[in-house]
């Protein structure tokens, strides 16, 4: 008859000999008695996999403004920097106000450049007339007015072949100087027009991270072995996250550069902000909404050509590179393929990367032209990864219309600009996007990180613990912003 006990071992006997039962076998897993799921004393050791799965990949994210960008230093709170105006004279926001008069809407800080015999070509609805400028109202602030007469009509809203048939129309009109006509032994009357330039600055953002871990620590040795992206290995737990606290503060130092924004006058925030990659695109570029098929567009060549009539009205910049999500690359790959059959190699340019495929290939970037421009393709990981801008993800429910404004991706322009810097007084070239950090003789604000405490060979303060300090100073540069294009949902 079997007989029970407890204290000691914790083991109950059994009549039976050799019997593999709970009651007198011990768990793994806890410190519990006989047959608790917690107990630690496992005569059978499990088969152990020391290393973690890598189930995400490569989960970093950085990347992408070393890839289409420059970082260099500077030494002052602001960048400032100034881009050339148009050469010629246009104007879209305009209103035909009566039979010869009309009313130009200004930005803040523009200048009327129109002047007395100027001839323009007024477009509207449903045709344009060539009129003679007769008198320049340039003292009326941000709406001031000239009064013109056609060539071919008696009047704006008057006439065959008058734009407007009703005096006072509120439709917008165009308008734009192809040049003057003067009767003889006439003298000159025309003011000058002189050249001006638009003023853009940025500030840059002080971002920080710290990690932290006590001494006692830094010597548990752990049954799984570290690996991380870095290539950290080893069985002490606190180098992973050490070393993984370094690895999302990269990220942090690039995600900050695109996400950034200001603080403008309805913003509570604490700090100041900067101007990120998609604020300026907002601001001063180009934005294409619904292009892709998830976004409610057809992803068709005639979509894309849009794209390229904005680009001519622009910088006209040949050589262009598209970070794109993979629904958009998607898109992409479909819309070349109706029209080419396999767009890949043959009529494929690769005059950003030396003319050699294998190099463009390797860096992932897929070539195709259209019209009179080059463009790699690559997808962009940050729009595609689950915690970052691929929040929605496959498991993810949509409600609420979640993906209005979602971005799927960016054209940059390849090469570089010409630009007057501020600081030097002189005329440069920078890449259209770049960063700029802190740095002096004494002090470089790039990347610093720094050891403080009384573990892992820091020896500061009495405290017993290692902590881990990172810290940058930094803005990014969009210059040419007229040049990019931000593809959103």
């Amino acid at each position: 008859m079997a007989t029970s006990f407890t204290g000691g071992t914790g083991l109950q006997p059994h009549p039976i000999k050799g019997a593999a039962l709970n009651s007198n076998y011990l768990s793994f897993t806890g410190g519990g008695g006989a047959g608790d799921s917690n107990s630690f004393a496992q005569q059978y050791l499990p088969e152990l996999y020391e290393q973690e799965v890598e189930r995400y990949g490569n989960r970093t994210i950085g990347g992408f403004l070393r890839m289409v960008g420059a970082e260099m230093p500077m030494s002052s709170d602001q960048v400032v920097w100034s881009e050339q105006n148009r050469l010629h004279i246009g104007y879209k926001n305009a209103v035909v106000t009566s039979n010869t008069r009309i009313t130009i809407s200004l930005s803040p800080g523009e200048i009327l450049a129109l002047r007395v015999k100027d001839l323009i070509v007024v477009q509207g609805q449903p045709g344009e007339l060539v009129c003679e400028v007769t008198a320049v109202d340039a003292a009326s602030g941000t709406t001031p007015y000239v009064d013109v007469k056609p060539y071919e009509a008696a009047g704006l809203t008057t006439g065959n072949g008058a734009i407007f048939t009703n005096s006072g129309n509120t439709s917008k009109i165009s308008l734009f100087v192809f040049g003057s006509e003067h009767e003889k032994g006439s003298a000159a009357t025309q003011a000058t027009l002189k050249p001006s330039f638009t003023k853009f600055e940025n500030k840059p953002m002080i971002i920080r991270d710290e990690f932290k871990v006590n001494g006692s620590d830094t010597a548990q040795i752990g049954w799984v072995e570290v690996a991380t992206e870095d290539g950290t290995s080893g069985y002490l737990w606190y180098m992973k996250a050490e070393s993984e606290t370094r690895l999302r503060f990269e990220d942090y130092l690039e995600m900050t550069m695109v996400e950034a924004v200001k603080k403008n006058s309805d913003g509570t925030a604490t700090e100041e902000g900067s101007e990120g990659l998609f604020s300026a695109i907002k601001s001063r570029g180009n934005v294409m909404a619904g292009f892709s098929s998830a976004a409610g567009g057809t992803g068709a060549v005639a979509d894309f050509d849009e794209i390229l009539k904005g680009l001519d009205k622009e910088g006209a910049i040949e050589e262009n590179m598209l970070f794109v999500n993979r629904q958009l690359a998607l898109d992409i790959d479909d819309m070349l393929a109706s029209v080419n059959g396999g767009y890949a190699a043959p009529g494929a340019s690769f005059g950003l990367f030396n003319n050699e495929e294998s190099m463009a290939l390797n860096l992932g970037f897929d070539g195709f032209r259209r019209g009179s421009y080059d463009f790699y393709k690559s997808d962009w990981k940050y729009l595609n990864d689950a915690s970052t801008r691929g929040v929605l993800g496959l498991n993810t429910t949509i409600t609420n219309n979640a993906t209005t404004n979602t971005v799927e991706g960016v054209l940059v322009p390849a090469g570089t600009s010409t630009v007057y810097d501020q600081s030097l007084g002189s005329n440069i070239r920078r890449p259209f996007l770049h960063v700029r950090y802190r740095a002096s003789e004494t002090d470089d604000r790039r990347m610093k990180s720094w050891v403080t405490g009384s573990v892992g060979g820091a020896y500061t303060s009495g405290l017993d613990a290692m902590e881990v300090h990172f810290l940058s100073e930094r803005c990014l540069c969009v210059q040419g912003a007229n040049n990019f294009v931000l593809f959103t949902s």
